[in-house]
């Protein structure tokens, strides 16, 4: 989730010896983790690439689903559509990123964009998260309180609680904002941008709560309401309840999200667990910490998949979302095909004169026709 180029990501050549050959303490002789990152930061450019265009185009398509609609937005459209939204601008922003690695992580775009670029990608995961909560508590109402009015799945207050989720998660990523810089670092010899932290623990505390803000209690919240609805969904009496029926393919694309959603970032929480761990020498050796990098880097790109599937999720699971596709699209070709203004030409013809005269209308003719006036 956060791309953080320091020293440790360009480690010194040594000798060919493998991990298992050197003492765990000594950093300076894993030859084998220089080749291991040189090999990441080969393909790390060209996956970010091919994340960033399809993201862009498969979000981009979504939020259009969502915006030209005929149909008033439900609460779920309202929190999947901000989902979309979340996820459109992390993926917009890792051309930048793929350009700094292919650069041997040189960063060309200056101080702001240092701070913009990763202040959006820190707020995509924690705005994502909390959508996907938000979508899980409305499922949740839906089909295990049909009968409870609330206020919660009404589209406007939906909409206001979805800008509180953006402002917060703006607030938990104002450590990004404040310490991303852009630096000289001797080591690497590059101008990099990266977190300049005062003190290590502020790593720490970021780790916490990425861990227990953004993971540990919006899981909690998704599993309590995911484990109710898979119950309404069994429930004999429930299914044949008009209403229920007609949720039933909604939740399933919500479930199906969520499931996505903690396959792809669940690697990525461990690992900064673990690197927590490092930090208090739980773990053992310098060695731990160079497979954590790797690792780190791994589930970070793993992670950043999960806003280019999301996409796909809503065609292939969900048939209301395919149906409201087509019939976007579908006006959309229609009023592009009938929106071509063509002339009818008209010839008047009379025994006094000949005129032409051009009668404008809003669908193609392609005939001309000729009327013959005799005066009296």
């Amino acid at each position: 989730m956060f791309l953080n180029t320091t020293e440790e990501l360009h480690p010194t050549e040594a000798s060919g010896q493998g991990w298992m050959d050197v003492d765990p303490n000594n950093c300076t002789q894993l030859h084998n983790y220089t080749v291991a990152w040189n090999w990441l930061s080969t393909y790390q450019p060209a996956y970010l690439i091919l994340v960033s265009v399809v993201g862009v185009v498969t979000n981009g398509l979504v939020l259009c689903v969502f915006c030209l609609q005929k149909k008033p937005c439900t609460v779920a459209d309202v929190y999947l559509g901000n989902l979309a939204a979340a996820d459109l601008a992390m993926v917009s922003c890792l051309p930048f990123w793929a350009s700094t690695i292919a650069n041997s992580y040189h960063w060309a775009f200056g101080q702001l964009l240092c701070k913009l670029v990763n202040v959006s990608i820190s707020m995509n995961y924690y705005c994502s998260v909390f959508f996907l909560v938000l979508v899980s508590a409305d499922r949740y109402l839906a089909l295990v309180k049909p009968l409870y009015q609330s206020r919660l799945r009404r589209t406007v207050c939906a909409k206001r609680i979805c800008l509180g989720i953006w402002v917060f998660g703006f607030l938990l990523s104002l450590p990004t904002l404040v310490f991303r810089r852009v630096k000289y670092v001797a080591k690497a010899s590059v101008t990099a941008c990266y977190l300049d932290f005062p003190h290590p623990d502020w790593q720490i505390q970021r780790n916490i709560t990425n861990n227990v803000v953004g993971f540990l209690l919006p899981v909690k919240a998704v599993a309590y309401c995911s484990r109710h609805i898979v119950v309404a969904l069994r429930d004999g009496q429930l299914r044949k309840t008009s209403m229920v029926r007609s949720e039933r393919k909604a939740t399933q694309l919500v479930l199906t999200v969520l499931a996505v959603f903690l396959i792809c970032w669940t690697p990525f929480q461990v690992v900064s667990f673990l690197d927590t761990l490092d930090y208090f020498q739980v773990t053992p050796g310098c060695l731990w910490g160079h497979i954590l990098d790797i690792c780190l880097q791994l589930s970070t790109y793993l992670a950043y998949a999960n806003s280019t599937i999301n996409p796909f999720l809503y065609v292939l699971v969900g048939r209301h979302f395919r149906k409201r596709a087509r019939e976007v699209f579908g006006t959309m070709l229609l009023n592009r095909r009938f929106t071509h203004k063509s002339f009818l030409t008209v010839n008047l013809t009379s025994s006094g004169r000949l005129g032409n005269q051009k009668i404008l209308f809003k669908q193609p003719v392609k005939e001309t026709v000729m009327i013959r006036c005799e005066q009296p």
